[in-house]
């Protein structure tokens, strides 16, 4: 099933998303989607986006480890309403998942229902025998593990999340934001999304391929922050910016420069610039009717041709495509 099948046309009512929360399932997981999905009417929009319900296969269950109970007021049954369907994951892969979950994301994949599998989710999931051959995400130290049982899945051990369309996964835990944002852009769009990600003073957009694994070794004291040179690029996205400008700006040499994003941001300076770039190409084409020329200018990418190839590249639209479908224009809010 195609992504375009799964966006939401706007003034229409909230999705429904139902989270499946079994024995030993993760709380941080469990809060990434109640924080992002089941937040109800935000003051900031203006109308509510989904409508989160919390289910258990049968009465309370005990998460992490005995941490807590959780006593939801949803069943598995109100799985078979809902048009996107979090399934349970768990710190212990090998404890297989109880027979009715299994069946019920199974009816969820066969009625069309997106389905989502947050780090061990993914488990779930190919338990369930859905992937059908397709790629996974998954956490790295658990990459070898989830291939040798679990071959017929294209395992991707190096990125954040892997979009299917119908069948979205995320790696380790806190990848459980990333992927939960990337599924609000393609249901409302980079403005809505970027303000979710504000509320929760989280990054606005990881890209899925990047690296999973990612030093963070603890600055001197004395050191410039990173976050300040970010910013100051950020604010000159549309005139000539090279890794020699960043590592001037941060007081430092180009070599550190590129170890020192290779550390904190998993890439390298010149991927982290085309990215924020497209990012603000793909605000522009939202928020008017700029011309693609004019576009590229205020972004950075140059030509009209270079923003196509790599809006194209990161989002799978061609520019129009892509304001077709989120063009703030044509939105209203209630």
């Amino acid at each position: 099933m195609s992504q375009e099948s799964f966006h939401v046309k706007d003034g229409g009512p909230p999705l429904t998303v139902a989270l499946i929360v079994d024995e030993n399932s993760n709380p941080f997981e469990i809060g990434c989607v109640c924080e992002v999905f089941g937040v109800r009417r935000r003051a900031e929009l203006g109308r509510e986006l989904y409508e989160l319900s919390v289910v258990t296969p049968g009465g309370p269950v005990s998460v992490r480890d005995s941490m807590f109970t959780v006593a939801a007021t949803g069943t598995l049954a109100d799985l078979d309403g809902a048009h996107t369907v979090v399934v349970p994951n768990r710190p212990d892969v090998e404890s297989p998942v109880r027979r009715e979950v299994l069946d019920a994301v199974r009816r969820a994949h066969a009625r069309g229902a997106r389905l989502v599998g947050l780090c061990t989710g993914a488990y779930t999931l190919a338990e369930a025998g859905v992937f059908d051959g397709r790629p996974a995400a998954v956490h790295w130290q658990l990459a070898a593990d989830f291939q040798r049982r679990f071959p017929e899945v294209r395992v991707k051990p190096d990125v954040l999340f892997v979009d299917n369309g119908d069948l979205l996964t995320s790696a380790g835990s806190a990848a459980a934001l990333d992927l939960a944002l990337h599924i609000v852009r393609l249901d409302h769009g980079a403005e809505i999304a970027n303000a979710v990600s504000r509320r929760l003073v989280f990054s606005a957009f990881r890209d899925g391929g990047q690296q999973q694994f990612i030093e963070r070794p603890v600055p001197a004291t004395a050191q410039v922050p990173l976050t300040r040179t970010l910013v100051w690029a950020q604010q000159r996205l549309d005139r000539p910016l090279s890794v020699a400008m960043l590592a001037a700006h941060a007081n430092t040499s180009v070599t550190t420069m590129h170890r020192r994003f290779r550390a904190e941001l998993g890439t390298t300076p010149l991927a982290w610039l085309t990215a924020e770039r497209v990012e603000l190409a793909r605000r522009l084409l939202e928020r008017g009717a700029l011309g693609l020329d004019a576009i590229a200018q205020r972004s950075g990418l140059g030509s009209g041709a270079n923003l196509r190839a790599l809006v194209k590249r990161h989002t799978g639209l061609s520019p129009s495509d892509y304001r077709a479908r989120f063009a703030t224009t044509a939105r209203t809010h209630s």
